[in-house]
């Protein structure tokens, strides 16, 4: 999908599980290697993606989303399910690309608007969404994915 000062990012597969395995079991959510190679396949053939960033080894950071149909407009809405980056990585722009490639492939689904669930007790995570664009909507942070015009 992209490559910025030696940071690839591209979709996710199965071949990818055993180091997001250790990514997301150091960040407090362990999953087993084999049920993430099998959802990462899952999500491939539905309606979402997963992004990964590589530098120059295991795996930086990792965004899911997924889109859905919404009876209130006319367009998808995509709704980013897991944004991580490794403690170590953190800070350095990681981020903010998966959620900018996140946001192109959103708006390649035909989706207007991305929702990004956030916690109460996730103040970096809000205050990282807020410096990109999100404001807070109906029990989500909220960022229009086109510009009005």
């Amino acid at each position: 999908m992209g490559n910025r000062y030696g940071l690839e990012i591209r979709t996710a597969t199965a071949a990818d599980a055993a180091g997001l395995a250790e990514l997301m079991g150091a960040a407090g959510h362990p999953v087993p290697v084999h049920a993430l190679a099998e959802r990462l396949d899952a999500m491939r053939y539905g309606h979402g993606t997963a992004l990964l960033a590589l530098e120059w080894g295991p795996p930086s950071g990792i965004v899911a989303l997924h889109w859905y149909p919404d009876l209130k407009q006319a367009s998808p809405v995509a709704q980013v399910t897991m944004l991580l980056v490794g403690p170590e990585e953190r800070r350095r722009g990681i981020g903010r690309q998966l959620l900018k490639a996140a946001s192109q492939a959103a708006r390649m689904a035909g989706c207007a608007t991305l929702q990004l669930l956030a916690e109460a007790d996730q103040p970096d995570l809000r205050a990282f969404c807020a410096a990109t664009g999100f404001s807070e909507g109906a029990g989500c942070l909220v960022r229009p994915l086109r510009k009005k015009g």
